[in-house]
């Protein structure tokens, strides 16, 4: 097959256009033209009043040999690459031990499902309930206060990704393919095929529930075993090398392949791997508030006379700016018609976090603006950024009246360091509550003055981001694991632990649901190679 790119046409075209396009580029009849499918669909708003879509286009003709050796040096024609996955191994008849997965969400997920598919059987470890009493305790914990600290939007099931706006797209180089590995287990399991070829993917947290389920029905019926509520609280090492693992209950079950896929906020867990003596440095996250406005607007400000076309959907935004105090501040985790809500893990704490549904269609768009910080804003050893994130979210707790509402400010009154004394036409969605207060002192003061030069700045970028009535919550302290656990580049395994296989979010390997999934593939792979050639 043949694949052809950035062929751009009106937002409005017809149904025919795209295959005129394809005639024309390649100069062949209607008869000479196959078939054709779209690999991907984004858009150029650059214009707003002349949107264009770009497609990349995968056609067969009668005569793609002839075609590729006329277009040998057209940028936009080339062969079409191999798309399939080919798994690196298989599990040997006299496999004996079984790799374990710590944690399950989209990195352990995956990683389980292809060495399910490979025949390793694994076992999973997932401190957290499945995915629909999670639900239930998430909702509850919004809708009561009451925290269930070991079931929440942390933890269980299909990990933070299960309450967020379900994004499947990401800036890790993947050269094989891997991501579209992740994007065909998703539809398989109940994803909308448009996934496959949108230019930004999205799922939302209800479809990602049922979708979770059947991926673990397929590991299950393959020969592995998903045990929830089942802790890790001791990991054991002899010589260097992984040989276990001790549950919270007393439990304790053999492998010499481990891999720890636990996410960014099992705080516990970084805790005992640092005692036990596994390699871990601090790296640098980023903190800050989520900001709301009226998806209304950022539609008018990002597609001018096309907001509200089918198409284009709900608008996004990526922003960044470079402060005069050194301080970069950025968009993060953009939720386009979507809402705030609590993330806290802990008793007597507050986070954010921003979540979206399928459809998108929330009165709202949110999005996290946060301040890049690094070890040297919290010196103390590799784990001093978890303290800094827990006296962050401790004084948000206080903050918002010690009860589990969140503290928040309007941006017209943050920007003059004002308490508002009432909401504007930005009406808050998180649950459980909101408090109006001045935010100056959530964060670090270089965090509020790095913000305060952002948002106008923005405002030049995304008109009506500085409205004065849009709204900011805070505190968004879980943008990314503040640790790093080492890894050797080649094995995938701990620098200073044989079997062991830091993995995903919460290792400092990825950052967000399809950087995630990929790393789960690549450790999935690393493990299974490691125990063939321990069976030799």
């Amino acid at each position: 097959m043949i694949r052809l790119s950035n062929i751009q046409l009106p937002l409005d075209h017809n149904t025919t256009a795209l295959e005129n396009s394809i005639l024309s580029m390649l100069e062949i009849s209607a008869e000479q033209l196959v078939s054709f499918n779209v690999f991907r669909r984004g858009y150029d708003a650059r214009k707003k009043t002349n949107i264009m879509l770009i497609y990349t286009l995968d056609i067969e003709t009668t005569c793609d040999q002839d075609l590729l050796i006329k277009f040998a040096d057209h940028q936009q024609v080339k062969i079409t690459p191999d798309l399939n996955y080919h798994p690196v191994a298989q599990a040997p008849a006299t496999l004996t031990e079984r790799p374990i997965i710590i944690g399950f969400g989209p990195c352990g997920l995956l990683a389980a499902l292809v060495l399910a598919q490979m025949g390793y059987k694994p076992i999973v470890l997932e401190r957290g309930k499945e995915v629909r009493e999670r639900t239930k305790d998430t909702f509850g914990f919004w809708r009561k206060k009451i925290l269930n600290t070991e079931s929440n939007v942390q933890f269980g099931e299909g990990g933070a990704g299960t309450f967020s706006d379900g994004k499947l797209y990401s800036q890790v180089k993947d050269p094989k393919q891997y991501s579209r590995k992740v994007l065909n287990e998703f539809v398989a399991a109940g994803a909308p095929d448009e996934i496959l070829y949108v230019s930004k993917p999205h799922i939302g947290t209800f479809k990602l529930v049922a979708m979770v389920e059947k991926m673990r029905a397929q590991i299950i019926e393959l020969g592995g075993e998903i045990r929830f509520s089942a802790r890790v609280d001791d990991l054991h090492i002899e010589d260097g090398q992984v040989t276990g693992v001790t549950l919270a209950n007393g439990e304790r079950i053999h492998s010499k392949h481990i891999a720890v896929a636990i996410g960014h906020s099992a705080r516990d867990t970084f805790e005992m791997l640092h005692n036990k003596g596994i390699y871990i440095e601090a790296k640098p996250f980023s903190v800050g508030f989520r900001i709301e406005h009226e998806q209304s607007s950022v539609d008018k400000a990002r597609f001018g006379p096309n907001a509200g076309n089918e198409i284009l959907g709900a608008a996004d935004y990526k922003l960044v700016h470079h402060c005069k105090n050194g301080r970069s501040v950025y968009s993060f985790c953009m939720c386009p018609g979507g809402t705030v809500v609590a993330a806290t893990s802990e008793e007597n704490r507050v986070v954010t976090n921003g979540m979206s549904q399928y459809s998108r269609n929330e009165r709202n768009a949110n999005s996290a603006i946060v301040v890049g910080i690094d070890p040297s804003d919290y010196p103390g050893g590799p784990l001093a950024g978890i303290e800094f994130q827990r006296k962050l979210e401790s004084h948000a707790f206080v903050m918002g009246g010690s009860n589990y509402d969140a503290p928040a400010q309007t941006v017209g009154a943050f920007l003059k360091g004002e308490t508002p004394k009432a909401l504007g036409r930005v009406i808050p969605s998180f649950k459980p509550g909101i408090k109006l207060t001045d935010l100056s002192d959530a964060l670090p003061d270089f965090c509020i003055e790095a913000i305060r030069e952002a948002i106008p700045a923005f405002n030049k970028k995304v008109k009506g981001f500085a409205f004065e009535d849009a709204l900011m919550t805070g505190v968004e302290t879980r943008t990314s694991a503040p640790i790093n656990i080492k890894r050797d580049a080649k094995s995938l395994e701990s620098i200073n632990t044989k079997g062991l296989y830091p993995a995903g979010e919460g290792a400092g390997y990825a950052g967000g649901i399809m950087s995630a999934a990929i790393d789960g593939i690549k450790i999935a792979e690393a493990m299974a190679l490691s125990i063939n050639e321990k069976v030799k």
